[in-house]
């Protein structure tokens, strides 16, 4: 059975970014919200943040709260932050995979990719 997996890099700092709120969404074809939890020490999710019947194919988003993170890091931010709510929208084309979609992200910059 597929599954949906996250975890979040701060690559300003050199490590896992604990406490990233992250929300997800299915945007077929209006904006539902799914479901929203925090990373742990990890930069991880403690399950998947989506699975079993709620994961089908369609275009999802998940919101990633970097800005909080980095105010609450006491990051030397501007205001508004340069990277706030980091929006990926993507597809799921196969529910019996697992997708694996990570975040590096710094005050800056953010980048993302399809792992495993």
């Amino acid at each position: 059975m597929g599954r949906l997996t996250t975890h979040v890099l701060d690559t300003a700092h050199g490590c896992p970014a604990g406490g990233v709120e992250i929300v997800i969404y299915r945007v077929n074809p209006e904006r539902q919200e799914l479901g929203r939890d925090s990373t742990n020490a990890d930069g991880r999710l403690d399950k998947p943040i989506l699975e079993a019947d709620a994961f089908v194919p369609g275009i999802y988003e998940l919101v990633f709260h970097a800005g909080q993170y980095f105010r609450n890091r006491n990051a030397d931010l501007p205001e508004p932050p340069f990277v706030d709510e980091v929006v990926l929208r993507f597809g799921i084309a196969d529910s019996g995979q697992h997708y694996h979609v990570p975040l590096l992200v710094s005050p800056w910059a953010y980048s993302t990719y399809r792992g495993s």
